[in-house]
């Protein structure tokens, strides 16, 4: 088996687990603070899971493409989107080897982390060629570990959204960090649990005709 099943299987698996929890799942407390105050458009959303981010926006009249590898999860997405008539295209992509086509105004990555083999850099650099004018990048990471998480490492160290700004190193000509910070929050996991955890939010933004008004 190659690293694109094993990781599509991990996925669907992890899907399947939490598949009651995945129907009313919610968006991400983190993207909502970033695009509940933006003029809707069209977003990306990077490894849509469960379809929380995706359903959100589209209820607030964005357009979306949502992508993941997981196809349990993007076959349940595109059903309910297709039933609920929201405005949201599910693909099933492995992003470590591609990504869907066309420009967007928000492409969001909410914790896009994975055990197997993805060269996050290099494909989020990809993704901020299809950010538009004025557009922005969304990235937030897990800036600790939750006890429910699928990866538990005492000696993993997170990335500051400054390392992460600067791993990507777009042209500072064309961009710039409109938020970079690490804030708490507490959060529930999928048995119910809560605990107190950390994020790392940096949004990039692009320049263009509108964008430093």
């Amino acid at each position: 088996m190659n690293d694109h099943d094993r990781a599509a299987r991990f996925w669907d698996e992890q899907f399947r687990k939490y598949s009651a929890a995945a129907v009313t799942a919610r968006v991400n407390p983190r993207l909502s603070e970033i695009a509940g105050p933006l003029t809707p458009g069209t977003a990306l959303d990077l490894g849509c899971g469960a379809g929380g981010d995706a359903r959100w926006l589209a209820d607030r009249g964005w357009h979306v493409t949502a992508v993941d590898i997981s196809a349990s999860a993007v076959r349940s997405l595109r059903q309910e989107a297709e039933h609920s008539g929201r405005s949201v295209t599910a693909l099933c992509i492995d992003l470590a080897e591609d990504l869907p086509a066309g420009t967007f105004d928000l492409v969001s990555a909410q914790y896009l982390h994975t055990p197997f083999p993805l060269d996050r850099v290099r494909m989020l650099r990809r993704a901020a060629r299809s950010v538009n004018p004025a557009g922005r990048l969304a990235v937030v990471d897990h800036g600790s570990t939750a006890p429910w998480s699928w990866y538990q490492d005492a000696n993993l160290r997170h990335p500051t959204p400054a390392e992460v700004a600067e791993e990507l190193a777009l042209d500072p000509e064309e961009w710039w960090i409109e938020r970079a910070d690490s804030p708490e929050r507490r959060a529930t996991g999928p048995d119910g649990s809560t605990a107190t955890v950390v994020d790392h939010v940096l949004v990039l933004r692009r320049t263009g005709q509108e964008a430093r008004r």
